[in-house]
Protein backbone atom coordinates (compact mmCIF):
# COMPACT_ATOMS: atom_id res chain seq x y z
CA UNK A 1 0.00 0.00 0.00
CA UNK A 2 2.69 2.76 1.06
CA UNK A 3 4.51 1.98 -2.54
CA UNK A 4 1.25 2.48 -4.01
CA UNK A 5 0.65 5.63 -2.54
CA UNK A 6 4.40 6.64 -3.97
CA UNK A 7 3.27 5.79 -7.25
CA UNK A 8 -0.06 7.85 -7.13
CA UNK A 9 1.96 10.43 -5.44
CA UNK A 10 4.71 10.83 -8.06
CA UNK A 11 2.15 10.50 -11.07
CA UNK A 12 0.12 13.06 -9.77
CA UNK A 13 3.26 15.45 -8.75
CA UNK A 14 3.77 14.62 -12.99
CA UNK A 15 0.44 15.62 -14.66
CA UNK A 16 -0.41 18.37 -12.11
CA UNK A 17 2.04 21.08 -13.60
CA UNK A 18 2.89 22.26 -16.82
CA UNK A 19 5.19 25.24 -17.55
CA UNK A 20 3.72 25.62 -21.09
CA UNK A 21 7.27 25.27 -22.60
CA UNK A 22 7.64 25.94 -26.33
CA UNK A 23 10.69 25.88 -28.05
CA UNK A 24 11.76 28.21 -30.72
CA UNK A 25 14.07 27.64 -33.65
CA UNK A 26 17.35 29.08 -33.63
CA UNK A 27 18.97 27.75 -36.44
CA UNK A 28 18.78 24.28 -38.32
CA UNK A 29 20.31 22.66 -35.39
CA UNK A 30 19.56 24.49 -32.13
CA UNK A 31 16.20 25.06 -30.33
CA UNK A 32 15.91 26.85 -27.05
CA UNK A 33 13.30 27.15 -24.49
CA UNK A 34 13.69 31.22 -23.64
CA UNK A 35 12.21 31.91 -19.91
CA UNK A 36 11.02 35.31 -18.51
CA UNK A 37 12.73 38.31 -17.85
CA UNK A 38 11.86 37.75 -13.82
CA UNK A 39 13.55 36.83 -10.86
CA UNK A 40 12.49 32.96 -9.81
CA UNK A 41 9.30 32.76 -7.68
CA UNK A 42 5.85 30.58 -6.80
CA UNK A 43 4.51 32.22 -10.23
CA UNK A 44 7.39 31.23 -12.59
CA UNK A 45 8.41 28.51 -10.88
CA UNK A 46 12.05 29.37 -12.16
CA UNK A 47 10.92 29.56 -15.92
CA UNK A 48 13.30 32.54 -16.34
CA UNK A 49 16.23 31.05 -17.94
CA UNK A 50 17.26 29.65 -21.36
CA UNK A 51 17.82 26.20 -21.95
CA UNK A 52 18.76 24.84 -25.35
CA UNK A 53 18.88 21.58 -27.52
CA UNK A 54 21.58 21.22 -30.33
CA UNK A 55 20.59 18.62 -32.88
CA UNK A 56 24.29 16.67 -33.72
CA UNK A 57 22.78 14.16 -35.56
CA UNK A 58 21.51 10.83 -33.86
CA UNK A 59 20.86 12.72 -30.02
CA UNK A 60 20.42 16.07 -28.64
CA UNK A 61 23.32 18.02 -26.95
CA UNK A 62 21.52 20.04 -24.04
CA UNK A 63 22.97 23.44 -22.54
CA UNK A 64 21.33 23.80 -19.27
CA UNK A 65 19.06 21.38 -18.17
CA UNK A 66 16.67 24.39 -16.78
CA UNK A 67 15.62 24.58 -12.72
CA UNK A 68 13.82 21.44 -12.20
CA UNK A 69 12.84 17.87 -12.75
CA UNK A 70 9.43 18.96 -14.52
CA UNK A 71 11.54 21.55 -16.36
CA UNK A 72 13.66 19.29 -18.30
CA UNK A 73 10.81 16.32 -18.46
CA UNK A 74 8.40 18.63 -20.45
CA UNK A 75 11.71 20.24 -22.48
CA UNK A 76 12.39 17.07 -23.36
CA UNK A 77 9.20 15.87 -23.92
CA UNK A 78 8.28 18.76 -26.09
CA UNK A 79 11.46 18.16 -28.13
CA UNK A 80 10.58 14.92 -28.76
CA UNK A 81 7.62 15.92 -30.82
CA UNK A 82 10.33 17.45 -33.29
CA UNK A 83 12.48 14.70 -33.50
CA UNK A 84 12.96 11.53 -31.36
CA UNK A 85 16.48 11.06 -30.02
CA UNK A 86 18.21 10.60 -26.82
CA UNK A 87 20.03 12.89 -24.97
CA UNK A 88 23.39 12.33 -25.00
CA UNK A 89 25.21 15.03 -22.79
CA UNK A 90 24.09 17.87 -21.46
CA UNK A 91 26.18 20.59 -20.17
CA UNK A 92 26.08 22.86 -17.48
CA UNK A 93 27.74 26.18 -18.12
CA UNK A 94 27.97 27.49 -14.48
CA UNK A 95 26.82 26.95 -11.21
CA UNK A 96 23.90 28.96 -10.60
CA UNK A 97 21.04 26.55 -9.82
CA UNK A 98 18.61 27.50 -12.42
CA UNK A 99 21.19 26.63 -15.24
CA UNK A 100 21.22 22.53 -13.65
CA UNK A 101 18.74 21.47 -11.46
CA UNK A 102 17.11 19.59 -14.19
CA UNK A 103 20.45 17.44 -14.27
CA UNK A 104 18.80 14.20 -12.23
CA UNK A 105 16.25 14.23 -15.16
CA UNK A 106 18.48 13.80 -17.78
CA UNK A 107 20.87 11.48 -15.93
CA UNK A 108 17.59 8.86 -15.36
CA UNK A 109 17.04 9.08 -19.01
CA UNK A 110 21.25 8.18 -19.18
CA UNK A 111 22.43 11.21 -20.39
CA UNK A 112 26.67 12.26 -19.33
CA UNK A 113 26.22 15.32 -17.57
CA UNK A 114 29.39 17.76 -17.76
CA UNK A 115 30.30 21.09 -16.01
CA UNK A 116 32.99 23.26 -14.80
CA UNK A 117 34.86 22.56 -11.80
CA UNK A 118 33.38 25.08 -9.60
CA UNK A 119 30.82 22.24 -8.84
CA UNK A 120 33.56 20.60 -6.71
CA UNK A 121 32.91 23.36 -4.44
CA UNK A 122 28.94 22.47 -4.05
CA UNK A 123 27.46 19.60 -2.59
CA UNK A 124 24.50 17.77 -3.25
CA UNK A 125 22.95 18.04 0.11
CA UNK A 126 23.15 21.82 -0.11
CA UNK A 127 19.52 23.20 -0.41
CA UNK A 128 19.35 25.68 -3.50
CA UNK A 129 17.64 28.51 -3.95
CA UNK A 130 15.29 27.20 -6.25
CA UNK A 131 13.66 24.99 -3.55
CA UNK A 132 13.23 28.05 -1.38
CA UNK A 133 11.40 30.21 -4.06
CA UNK A 134 9.40 28.23 -5.79
CA UNK A 135 5.96 25.98 -5.07
CA UNK A 136 7.00 23.11 -3.26
CA UNK A 137 5.27 20.50 -5.59
CA UNK A 138 6.63 22.14 -8.36
CA UNK A 139 9.96 21.47 -6.78
CA UNK A 140 9.27 18.09 -5.67
CA UNK A 141 10.47 15.51 -7.70
CA UNK A 142 13.95 17.64 -7.96
CA UNK A 143 16.96 15.77 -6.60
CA UNK A 144 20.38 18.10 -7.00
CA UNK A 145 22.52 16.49 -9.26
CA UNK A 146 26.06 17.35 -10.10
CA UNK A 147 27.79 17.08 -13.19
CA UNK A 148 29.58 13.48 -13.97
CA UNK A 149 33.12 15.40 -15.79
CA UNK A 150 34.49 18.22 -14.37
CA UNK A 151 35.73 20.71 -16.74
CA UNK A 152 39.09 22.86 -15.85
CA UNK A 153 40.23 23.79 -19.33
CA UNK A 154 38.98 23.52 -23.00
CA UNK A 155 38.15 20.63 -24.25
CA UNK A 156 36.79 19.00 -27.53
CA UNK A 157 33.80 16.45 -27.91
CA UNK A 158 32.77 14.62 -30.79
CA UNK A 159 29.29 14.19 -30.92
CA UNK A 160 27.47 12.29 -34.05
CA UNK A 161 28.61 14.50 -36.84
CA UNK A 162 29.26 17.55 -35.08
CA UNK A 163 32.52 19.01 -33.18
CA UNK A 164 31.71 20.81 -29.75
CA UNK A 165 34.46 22.71 -28.40
CA UNK A 166 33.98 23.59 -24.65
CA UNK A 167 35.56 26.89 -23.93
CA UNK A 168 37.21 26.84 -20.23
CA UNK A 169 37.34 31.11 -19.01
CA UNK A 170 39.83 30.57 -17.00
CA UNK A 171 39.00 33.74 -14.86
CA UNK A 172 36.05 35.01 -13.04
CA UNK A 173 33.56 36.80 -14.88
CA UNK A 174 30.10 35.93 -14.07
CA UNK A 175 31.33 33.34 -11.94
CA UNK A 176 34.22 31.79 -11.00
CA UNK A 177 34.27 29.27 -13.47
CA UNK A 178 32.11 30.48 -16.94
CA UNK A 179 32.09 27.54 -19.79
CA UNK A 180 31.00 28.74 -23.43
CA UNK A 181 29.99 26.15 -25.84
CA UNK A 182 31.36 26.67 -29.46
CA UNK A 183 29.72 24.77 -32.53
CA UNK A 184 32.37 25.86 -34.74
CA UNK A 185 29.93 23.87 -37.98
CA UNK A 186 27.02 26.30 -37.37
CA UNK A 187 29.25 29.49 -36.04
CA UNK A 188 26.99 29.26 -32.86
CA UNK A 189 28.39 30.02 -29.54
CA UNK A 190 26.17 29.31 -26.27
CA UNK A 191 27.37 32.03 -23.65
CA UNK A 192 25.47 31.11 -20.50
CA UNK A 193 25.01 33.81 -18.31
CA UNK A 194 27.84 35.71 -19.86
CA UNK A 195 25.05 37.11 -21.73
CA UNK A 196 21.80 38.94 -20.35
CA UNK A 197 19.35 40.54 -22.95
CA UNK A 198 16.55 40.79 -21.84
CA UNK A 199 17.14 42.55 -18.30
CA UNK A 200 19.97 43.77 -15.79
CA UNK A 201 22.40 41.07 -14.79
CA UNK A 202 23.04 40.28 -10.89
CA UNK A 203 27.47 41.16 -10.38
CA UNK A 204 27.22 39.27 -6.92
CA UNK A 205 29.31 36.50 -8.22
CA UNK A 206 30.91 38.39 -10.82
CA UNK A 207 34.23 40.54 -12.02
CA UNK A 208 33.17 43.33 -14.16
CA UNK A 209 36.94 43.63 -15.75
CA UNK A 210 36.97 39.64 -16.28
CA UNK A 211 33.76 39.96 -17.73
CA UNK A 212 33.75 42.76 -20.18
CA UNK A 213 37.07 40.92 -20.98
CA UNK A 214 35.15 37.59 -21.92
CA UNK A 215 32.22 39.37 -24.00
CA UNK A 216 35.17 41.45 -26.12
CA UNK A 217 36.37 38.22 -27.29
CA UNK A 218 33.01 36.38 -27.98
CA UNK A 219 32.47 39.66 -30.41
CA UNK A 220 35.68 38.86 -32.07
CA UNK A 221 34.83 35.44 -33.30
CA UNK A 222 32.21 37.51 -35.68
CA UNK A 223 29.59 34.38 -35.14
CA UNK A 224 26.51 33.90 -36.70
CA UNK A 225 24.07 32.70 -33.48
CA UNK A 226 25.21 34.02 -30.28
CA UNK A 227 23.04 32.72 -27.19
CA UNK A 228 22.94 33.96 -23.66
CA UNK A 229 21.45 32.44 -20.18
CA UNK A 230 18.72 34.93 -20.42
CA UNK A 231 16.64 36.50 -23.21
CA UNK A 232 15.60 35.68 -26.45
CA UNK A 233 18.36 37.90 -29.10
CA UNK A 234 20.08 35.29 -30.72
CA UNK A 235 22.45 37.21 -33.72
CA UNK A 236 25.44 38.49 -33.50
CA UNK A 237 24.44 41.55 -31.78
CA UNK A 238 23.28 39.35 -28.87
CA UNK A 239 25.91 40.43 -26.03
CA UNK A 240 25.94 44.42 -27.05
CA UNK A 241 23.08 45.18 -23.73
CA UNK A 242 25.38 43.31 -21.80
CA UNK A 243 28.67 44.82 -22.53
CA UNK A 244 27.39 47.99 -22.60
CA UNK A 245 26.11 48.34 -19.60
CA UNK A 246 29.34 46.57 -18.00
CA UNK A 247 31.46 48.89 -19.95
CA UNK A 248 29.76 51.55 -18.87
CA UNK A 249 29.53 50.54 -14.93
CA UNK A 250 33.21 50.14 -14.55
CA UNK A 251 33.93 53.42 -16.62
CA UNK A 252 31.53 55.29 -13.98
CA UNK A 253 32.96 53.48 -10.84
CA UNK A 254 35.90 53.92 -11.93
CA UNK A 255 35.76 58.04 -11.97
CA UNK A 256 33.78 57.62 -8.75
CA UNK A 257 37.04 56.45 -7.00
CA UNK A 258 38.67 58.98 -8.64
CA UNK A 259 36.75 61.45 -7.51
CA UNK A 260 37.21 59.68 -3.95
CA UNK A 261 33.30 59.40 -3.42
CA UNK A 262 32.43 57.18 -1.03
CA UNK A 263 30.19 53.95 -1.52
CA UNK A 264 27.29 55.36 -0.33
CA UNK A 265 27.24 58.83 -2.88
CA UNK A 266 28.57 56.54 -5.37
CA UNK A 267 25.39 54.57 -5.68
CA UNK A 268 23.11 56.98 -5.13
CA UNK A 269 24.98 59.54 -8.26
CA UNK A 270 25.49 56.60 -11.01
CA UNK A 271 22.32 56.12 -12.03
CA UNK A 272 22.98 55.06 -16.31
CA UNK A 273 19.15 55.70 -17.20
CA UNK A 274 19.75 54.71 -20.66
CA UNK A 275 18.97 51.18 -19.13
CA UNK A 276 15.97 51.89 -16.54
CA UNK A 277 13.98 50.15 -19.31
CA UNK A 278 15.21 46.92 -18.75
CA UNK A 279 13.53 44.14 -16.52
CA UNK A 280 14.96 44.19 -12.87
CA UNK A 281 16.93 47.57 -13.20
CA UNK A 282 15.27 48.95 -10.13
CA UNK A 283 16.20 45.41 -8.12
CA UNK A 284 19.55 44.88 -9.10
CA UNK A 285 21.32 48.08 -10.43
CA UNK A 286 22.16 49.71 -6.99
CA UNK A 287 23.45 46.48 -5.86
CA UNK A 288 25.32 46.36 -8.80
CA UNK A 289 27.69 49.52 -8.53
CA UNK A 290 28.16 48.38 -4.98
CA UNK A 291 29.42 45.16 -5.94
CA UNK A 292 31.80 46.73 -8.29
CA UNK A 293 32.69 49.71 -6.37
CA UNK A 294 34.17 47.35 -3.62
CA UNK A 295 35.85 45.37 -6.16
CA UNK A 296 37.46 47.70 -8.08
CA UNK A 297 38.25 49.51 -4.55
CA UNK A 298 40.28 46.30 -3.58
CA UNK A 299 42.00 46.15 -6.88
CA UNK A 300 43.24 50.08 -6.47
CA UNK A 301 44.96 49.28 -2.80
Amino acid sequence: MKLLGLILTIVSLLSAFEYGLKPVKVNDKVYCFFGKAEVMDTKNNGNMVNSCFVNTGKSWLVIDSGPTYLYAKEAYSSMNKIKKMPVSHVINTHTHDDHWLGNGYYKSIGATILGSFEFSNLSNDNSPRMQLRISPKVYALTVPTLPTFLISKDEKLRLDSMDVQILHVNYKAHTNSDLLVYIPQIKTIFCGDLIFNDRIPSMRDGDVSGWIKILQHVKEMKLTTVVGGHGDITDSTSADIILGYLTELKAKVQTALKDELEIDEAIDNIKMKKYKNLALFEMMHRQNVEVTFRMLEWENE
